[in-house]
């Protein structure tokens, strides 16, 4: 293959575009180049960091190595005026391919510290990697690279959906296998596990049984592995939309930023089937999608994610913030933003837990829609949450229950979603009603619902008649969308309301501010807490709108705040 040729190897497409003479020129100047010879390794599977590949001459093969039940593979091939690398040079996974030498050149490599640099210094480089990564990431999960994770589980097993919905919001290439399927159980055999195993995670190098999505952080580069006692700017505490807002205007804006999550990014809004009243994009887009391209933004921008990583405690050490993770590791920064979101509020039924994962449902996407497609099932909520789950799970074929507490369906959701429900032949909408018994051998199969005030006939009366309908009737999923609330048992030290939501600003009493403040000489900035440069932004403050648009602006209006709070602290000093 000769030098660089702007024309490039093959005609360019959005995983694979073709740099002119400048762009290539640029790009190569953070790097360094080297000689590199046939059958020689540029990067491989499992690193835990590389470098951003250009190819100047020559070409490169990108692989996914042999699995326990497939060959080695080649994905595709970079020659001149093309550079290597996928989505994990941004968020730190491990690498899920090997790249190979197949025609001897030259290379030039940007180390991490370098691309860095890059992406902060040149505009049109950085929209172009950040294109080029996301592309090739969206086809390596749909390609034979998503070979290079595969995992067995069962669909009526909650272990199993928290794994597949934490590498779906991860957005991790990987190759689900039912168990009951031939190509599951062939696998559990060539594989060696069994069913008790369930669900397993098969890596090119070692064998997850009982997997879960800690262990599987670990062997992916998720997890927070730096030491005990790193320093940041700013630490978020959350991945929902209040949190990845303040990740990324704390990162563009210079700060060293630390995100964590107990979960996986997204929050409550990356289990929305679409949300179609958020601001510029008229045609609606999923939480899971909005979200995700969050993520990759307060990357793009420096900041570190990790999940699962738990926070079980915050307090001070001299002149910053310490917070400790559940495996004791510590790590203090400047300034925090609590944006830890609220937890999922459950039905008080028997058999409830038992059928969490096997037909109980907290969100409504592909995932859950594929373990009950075409079946009845249930929507339990009246706020557009609940709607929009309707909607999605009409949309893929299923006749859908929506069942209301209250007696109106227009109070809590708005008037869109409204007409829209009452106008799908697939949805039945039922207002003063509540599930009251759920039924089923290993996974859900019907639910008892209770109209209340209703007449012999099921008609709910105008003077709210003592007779209760009662009707079974059934239903392969149940999607619960009642509300949450807030995700601060952890937390200590800091003023929250008897419901435990997180008191900010003027809602904070002098009984709430102690000589901390005094020595200060000011007051609560913004979205700040009790304790000085802890912050709360979305669904775990008091008087948060519940509003993935109002997260977002709280998120980024408690970075304004800390930047505020760092330069009082800073003039504050002799």
């Amino acid at each position: 293959m000769s030098m660089f040729d702007p024309a490039g190897p093959a005609p360019a497409t959005p995983d694979a575009p073709t740099l002119d003479a400048a762009q290539f020129a640029r790009l190569k100047s953070y790097g360094t180049p080297a000689e590199v010879l046939a059958g020689e390794i540029v990067f491989h599977t499992g690193d835990r960091a590389y470098d951003l590949v250009l190819v100047e001459s020559g070409l490169v093969e990108i692989v996914r190595e042999a699995t326990r039940d497939a060959p080695e593979e080649v994905i595709t091939r970079h020659g001149p005026g093309r550079f290597l690398g996928e989505l994990n040079l941004l968020t730190g996974q491990r690498v899920f391919v090997t790249a190979r030498v197949a025609e001897s050149g030259r290379i030039h490599r940007i180390a991490p510290e370098r691309f860095r640099q890059l992406m902060g210094e040149d505009g049109e480089l950085s929209s172009i990697l950040v294109r080029t990564l996301l592309a090739r990431r969206r086809l390596l999960q749909q390609n034979e690279a998503s070979r290079s994770l595969e995992v067995i589980g069962t669909v009526l097993s909650s272990a199993s959906l928290a794994l597949r919905t934490y590498l779906a919001r991860l957005e991790v290439p990987h190759l689900w296998f039912d168990a009951e399927s031939v190509g599951g159980e062939a696998l559990m055999q060539t594989a060696g596990v069994t069913p008790a195993e369930l669900p397993v995670a098969l890596l090119p190098d070692r064998i997850l049984r009982l997997a879960t999505p800690g262990e599987l952080a670990e062997q992916l580069g998720l997890s927070y592995d730096e030491p005990s006692g790193e320093h940041y700017d700013l630490a978020v505490i959350g991945g929902g939309p209040a949190g990845l807002a303040a990740a990324v205007y704390g990162a563009s804006e210079g700060l060293s930023t630390v995100l964590l999550d107990a979960v996986g990014p997204g929050g409550q809004a990356a289990a929305s089937s679409r949300i179609e009243n958020y601001l510029g994009f008229p045609d609606g887009l999923s939480g899971a999608e909005l979200t995700g391209l969050a993520a990759v933004q307060a990357a793009k921008f420096g900041a570190r994610l990790f999940s699962p990583c738990e926070i079980v405690s915050l307090g001070t050490l001299g002149d910053r913030l310490q917070l400790v993770l559940s495996d004791d590791t510590e790590l203090c920064a400047r300034a925090v933003v609590i944006a830890s979101g609220a937890e999922y509020r459950a039905l008080p039924l028997e058999r409830w837990d038992e059928f969490v994962g096997a037909g109980i449902f907290f969100a409504a996407t592909e995932l859950e829609a594929r373990s009950c497609a075409g079946s009845p099932v249930a929507v339990v909520g009246g706020a557009n949450s609940a709607g929009q789950a309707a909607l999605f799970l009409a949309s893929r074929g299923n006749a859908v229950s929506l069942v209301v507490r209250g007696p109106e369906l227009s109070a809590g959701m708005s008037n869109y979603l409204v007409e829209r429900l009452r106008a799908d032949p697939l949805v039945t909408i039922h207002t003063s009603t509540e599930v009251t018994a759920l039924h089923g051998g290993a996974a859900l199969e019907s639910i008892e619902l209770t109209t209340r005030g209703a007449d012999a006939a099921g008609r709910v009366t105008a003077g709210g008649a003592d007779a209760d309908a009662r009707v079974v009737q059934a239903c392969s999923g149940l999607f619960c969308f009642i509300g949450a609330h807030p995700a601060t048992s952890w937390l200590s030290g800091v003023a929250t309301d008897d419901d435990g939501f997180i008191l900010t600003d003027t809602r904070l009493g002098d009984e709430h501010l102690g000589e901390a403040w005094r020595a200060l000489g000011r007051g609560p900035l913004p979205f700040e807490t009790s304790v000085p440069a802890v912050f709360a932004a979305g669904d775990v403050r008091r008087g948060s709108m519940k509003r993935v648009a109002a997260a977002v602006g709280e998120g980024a209006s408690a970075v304004a705040s800390v930047h505020a709070a760092l330069g009082s602290a800073a003039a504050a000093r002799p």
